[in-house]
């Protein structure tokens, strides 16, 4: 560990200590080495005792710079690992920093498109428009159409800072390991989630493939808008996009002043994510408030607009079939099924006791069911069942937790527009539809249109093709028939072998008995039979 990991180890444990985060994890996750060195080494006094734990943790993380706020945002989101309360306290993070200088900006969007700034753009604002720990964005004008378009810019140097970082989470979490009951938190899997997250992020390419394809599988479409990218003009730390104009999803007010549905901008949430999981298997993993926004045309037909596509979730086939079938059957509040479905989709070990794992289902899931349908968390539920899987030895995939994540932003943002959204009653026609499409006569006929123009390229070859596998099975039939014989020839000598052996040392030995010879004698005569036999017996086999 370098001087610099030293340093920032130290401010790390200082802030932690400082704002009593220490005294917030369990007595039996602190071994008595590590209570000690708190007193000996790292003895600053908690200065925040009268807040509560998730407050005082956002505090920390947000002293601790950007990348600490982006994991505390991670964090938020897992409700299986982390209390209520903490993970509401760390969603409040808000990832706004200082930003860097704008002529520096131009600097790195100059050196990536290879080209002087007033080639490309008319107008460049070097104040930048919002700042984030990641990138920050600052608004132009295109010279060729002139196109009003935002400009992403990868912070420098947030490449070491990020590595530095994540090295030290990763020691911290490799010594978590070592505390048998902070195991169940899984610390080297959640800080290796978060570098993946983290890697996705910088490179701003991906972001604009993702969002491209968004924009594709809505084209047209009257419940979502993505900008459109300039591919041309993207770089791994450079990005360029449509500018839009919207309300903040999260400014109610505003939105009722304009006159929004709110009721229907939040059922239109609801069917957009559940549209993008079953109908494309690609959806917008990162929807919080900051990277949703609302168009000021049509309030009463209102439109979303969505931005910042750097994580994205996919399902198969298979996932988005047992998944929908396991919404189903909760919502009939069938949890035989629930459990069958999880041992048949692979999610759980094929030797899981079906029994035994019901009633566990049951036993979480019921007292939610007691409660009027439109005060139930969708998301909420969806935690409990992943939480009751792990039990019984279910590895949550990736694309399972985005997809958790990504249900938990959408019904929190759907009931901040209208509390009284009834997320099941609006969810649960949308996937009987779709699971009737999946194996009704529409499935079979979908099928068969997907897959007629390939058949019709192969129609003209398959004579040939039958005429070809006629004649290699014939060939088989030919060779077959000629081995068997010769295994039957080989069996036979092998027989005739093991026959005149076992013959010839009977002989022997029937002689010595006649001519009476000595017993030693014959005694030898009896294990040259054993041997012949034997022999005989293996080349038999």
């Amino acid at each position: 560990m370098g001087i610099r990991a030293v340093l920032r180890f130290w401010v790390i444990v200082y802030t932690l200590c400082r704002f009593g985060i220490d005294e917030a994890i369990p007595r039996k996750f602190w071994p008595w080495p590590m209570r000690l060195a708190r007193r000996l080494l790292f003895f600053w006094p908690n200065r925040y005792k009268n807040r509560p734990v998730g407050e005082r943790l956002r505090l920390a993380l947000e002293t601790l710079g950007p990348v600490f706020v982006k994991l505390g945002q991670m964090l938020s989101t897992r409700r299986d690992i982390l209390s209520k309360e903490v993970a509401e306290s760390l969603a409040l993070l808000q990832d706004q920093v200082k930003p860097f200088a704008g002529e520096e900006a131009i600097k790195r969007i100059e050196k990536a498109l290879g080209r002087p700034l007033n080639e490309i753009f008319c107008e460049f604002d070097v104040t930048p428009l919002a700042s984030a720990s990641i990138a920050q964005v600052h608004c132009a004008t295109l010279c060729e159409n002139g196109a009003e378009v935002v400009v992403k810019v990868i912070r420098p140097g947030i490449e070491d800072v990020i590595d530095s970082d994540i090295s030290l989470m990763r020691r911290f979490a490799r010594i978590l390991r070592l505390i048998p009951d902070a195991r169940r938190l899984r610390p080297v899997e959640v800080i290796e989630e978060y570098q993946r997250t983290l890697i996705n992020e910088l490179d701003l390419i991906r972001e604009a493939a993702n969002g491209i394809q968004l924009r594709r599988n809505f084209e047209g479409a009257k419940e979502l808008y993505i900008p459109e990218f300039y591919s041309e003009l993207c770089h791994k730390n450079v990005l360029v996009m449509e500018r839009i104009y919207g309300i903040p999803v999260s400014d109610v007010d505003r939105l009722i002043e304009q006159g929004t549905n709110l009721k229907l901008l939040a059922e239109r949430g609801v069917e957009v994510f559940f549209t993008q999981v079953f109908r494309d298997s690609f959806f917008h993993a990162d929807m919080h408030p900051g990277n949703v926004f609302v168009s000021y045309e049509h309030p009463e037909d209102p439109m979303y607009i969505g931005i910042d596509c750097g994580i994205v979730g996919t399902l198969n086939r298979d996932d988005k079939r047992y998944l929908a079938e396991n919404f189903l059957a909760f919502f009939n509040r069938d949890y035989r099924m629930v459990a069958q479905l999880h041992v048949d989709s692979g999610w759980v070990p094929v030797d899981t006791n079906v029994s035994e794992f019901e009633a566990a289902i049951r036993t979480v899931c019921e007292p939610i069911f007691e409660k009027p349908l439109a005060e139930i968390s969708f998301g909420h539920v969806l935690v409990n069942l992943f939480n009751t899987a792990r039990r019984f030895n279910m590895q949550v995939q990736p694309q399972l937790v985005l997809l958790q994540k990504t249900l938990l932003y959408v019904e929190g943002l759907g009931r901040q527009l209208y509390p009284q959204l009834d997320l099941w009653k609006t969810a649960k026609p949308f996937l009987e539809r779709w699971v009737r499409r999946q194996v009704g006569p529409a499935a079979l006929f979908d099928a068969i249109k997907t897959k007629s123009p390939y058949w019709m390229e192969k129609f003209p070859e398959m004579p040939e093709l039958i005429y070809e596998n006629l004649q290699l099975a014939r060939r088989h039939q030919q060779n077959f028939g000629e081995l068997s014989q010769l295994y039957l020839k080989r069996q036979k000598a092998k027989q005739a072998s093991l026959f005149y052996g076992l013959g010839a040392g009977a002989c022997l030995i029937s002689a010595a008995i006649l001519y009476n010879v000595d017993a030693e004698i014959c005694a030898a005569l009896a294990g040259l039979t054993v041997v012949l036999g034997a022999l005989g017996f293996r080349k038999l086999r």
